[in-house]
């Protein structure tokens, strides 16, 4: 796992690039249909964050949101040091018809716990943020149809909800 920040980051351009190369190659030998996706995010089974846009078939889009929290920390339970809460996402249509769409998805997480730790006293410490990456080469969905993919089971529990059709319109990248 990396642990700096400019190393994480690095490492999911580095992904995406090795994806987006791979599909480059693959959507060289089809023509390019324009897929409207849309991917929420559900943490504890509620939607935190939501992803939407239209990239052709072998094509590949990213996007990072961030949600910077700041937590109560110590005896007094008084907020203290910000934490973001970053997410990457790199979707990218591999295939679709009027049948199914699948979707490569690159993910990149920073959660934190439910619960913060506490001292032998009952303070709290600053909850430790934890990175969490998910790779699926090949989601397979029915189009206009909403499919569930499990990233993290529990403490919190993150999922994402994923559905995706063809479009008629030009893709805006």
């Amino acid at each position: 796992m990396l642990k700096h920040p400019a190393a994480r980051l690095l490492g999911t351009l580095l992904i995406g690039a090795a994806l987006a190369a791979h599909l480059d190659a693959h959507a060289q030998s089809s023509t390019s249909q324009p897929v409207k996706w849309e991917l929420q995010v559900l943490r504890d089974g509620q939607q935190i964050d939501s992803f939407s846009a239209t990239t052709n078939v072998g094509q590949a889009r990213t996007d990072t949101h961030h949600n910077v929290v700041k937590n109560n920390v110590g005896c007094a339970d008084k907020p203290a040091g910000d934490i973001d809460l970053q997410r990457t996402l790199t979707i990218s249509p591999v295939h679709a018809s009027a049948d199914d769409v699948t979707l490569a998805i690159e993910a990149q997480e920073t959660i934190q716990d439910n619960t913060a730790p506490t001292t032998a006293q009952g303070c709290k410490l600053p909850p430790q943020p934890r990175v969490v990456n998910a790779s699926h080469p090949g989601l397979v969905l029915k189009p206009g149809e909403w499919a569930n993919w499990q990233i993290v089971d529990k403490n919190p529990s993150l999922a994402y909800r994923v559905r995706a059709s063809l479009t008629t319109t030009a893709a805006t990248q």
